[in-house]
């Protein structure tokens, strides 16, 4: 039998749990090394453009939408019945896929982070090579039982639930990153040298803008930070009564999302610049780059620790919310329990994932299609309908619902001429790049 649908108990853990899964590791880990190599604070005024252009408007549409169904995206056939659209049943398969496709390989990262925090608490990161130390944990064996690790915290915390599970995990581990965030930025602030890259965060490097890829890492970064994906934040404002305000509380994610980007950036940027590293590292940043940086610092042991404590935070927090897509369609079609459903995604995606363990290759092609094709095609789908298939009126009550400053109208002609446009250009530019996100 199906369980009672839940709901958030109020605006505060609605709100944290929006941040929650908006922050993740493409805060931390993303968002740094773009913004050492895409001209420091140069970067920064395509990224703000994009994200009130789209991550703004997107969210407040994924969220509205999901509260008109009262259900996750396979609520979709059902409330365009009566249209011509074609493939009614088969629109929530896109968007499903993708998001339980970006679960699949970030909890793989999602266990190398656990991993690193596990070698500071054990202090086996003192006595490594950093960047032959992560060429034997990615691709390797050895990755396995870290991402074990990762599916069985994300499966648990679904398992208990939306309040008990989701806003409850979110109420508390939020406030704390941002807590150690704050700690672990004044002392990288405080580190001889690192006032130079505090000016390359402050002071834009203008002729990067002429770079067009400047603009299209911005844009792609602004898009996937929020998790839009057409059903990752639809499900959670399934769960969300009439009186939420959702534009407030979309703005107050981003600005969260945002602050938690530049805290990182300022944690991570001036302690590059202070040791001499390479602050544009890419990829590798995180799990070679910082190491190095911790290590040149006293009590960088604790601090590294403290540092990769406050990454799994943020990757747990965005990781429940990409498995709650798949698991709310599992007791939606099939009427099995939260903890079954969990379970039998939980095990699913560590099946397919273990292959990716193996093979960095596959890795990489699995990741691109999923978060360069399949991510915003969901959105397309998704929202494409809300905004050009249902009634506009609707949209905007629905919009506007819980809001003294009503803004329905404004998003419904941004979500029309703005962000599904600008979507399907950011699918095109994908192709033509191999990935802006």
């Amino acid at each position: 039998m199906s369980e009672k649908r839940e709901s958030f108990t109020g605006k505060i853990g609605f709100m944290l749990s929006c941040v929650g899964a908006a922050i993740g590791l493409g805060n931390i880990w993303l968002f740094s090394w773009k913004l050492g190599k895409y001209g420091g604070a140069a970067f920064l005024i395509p990224y703000f453009i994009f994200i009130a252009l789209f991550a703004v408007v997107g969210l407040v549409g994924e969220i509205s939408f999901g509260r008109m169904m009262k259900k996750g995206i396979f609520g979709l056939p059902e409330i365009i019945k009566n249209t011509k659209i074609p493939f009614k049943k088969c629109l929530p398969v896109i968007p499903i896929i993708s998001v339980t496709g970006v679960f699949i390989f970030y909890v793989i990262v999602f266990g190398w982070v656990i991993r690193y925090f596990f070698s500071y608490l054990t202090g086996a990161i003192n006595h490594v090579e950093y960047g032959e130390y992560f060429g034997q944990l990615a691709g390797q064996a050895a990755s396995i039982p870290w991402h074990v690790i990762g599916i069985v915290f994300s499966v648990v915390v679904i398992s208990l639930g939306v309040v008990k599970g989701i806003e409850k995990i979110n109420k508390i581990i939020m406030p704390l990153m941002f807590v150690i965030f704050l700690g672990l930025m004044v002392r990288s602030l405080t580190l001889p040298n690192a006032i130079t890259g505090v000016h390359f965060l402050l002071q834009p490097d203008w002729s990067m803008l002429k770079d067009p890829m400047t603009w299209i890492m911005a844009l792609g970064q602004a898009f996937f930070t929020v998790g839009l994906s057409g059903s990752a934040l639809l499900v959670y404002g399934s769960y969300l009564g009439d009186d939420v305000n959702i534009f407030e509380s979309v703005v107050q994610t981003c600005f969260l999302d945002t602050m938690a980007a530049l805290m990182a950036g300022f944690i991570i940027i001036p302690a590059a610049f202070a040791f001499g590293l390479d602050a544009g590292a890419g990829p590798s940043l995180l799990f070679i780059t910082i190491p190095a940086i911790f290590s040149h610092i006293p009590g960088g042991t604790f601090l590294g620790g403290i540092f990769f404590l406050s990454v799994i935070f943020a990757a747990l927090s965005s990781a429940i919310n990409q498995l709650e897509v798949p698991v709310e369609s599992v007791m939606d079609r099939f009427g099995f329990s939260r903890k079954k459903s969990a379970v039998v995604v939980g095990v699913v995606a560590l099946a397919i994932g273990l292959v990716l363990d193996l093979n960095m290759n596959y890795f990489g092609k699995f990741a691109d299609f999923v978060s360069v094709i399949l991510i915003p095609l969901g959105a397309v789908i998704s929202l494409g309908i809300y905004f050009y298939c249902i009634d506009k009126n609707k949209v905007i009550a629905e919009i506007n619902k819980g809001s003294n400053f009503k803004t329905g109208s404004i998003i419904v002609w941004f979500g029309r001429y703005i962000f599904i446009p600008g979507t399907v250009i950011i699918i095109i530019l994908g192709l033509i790049y191999g990935g802006i996100g």
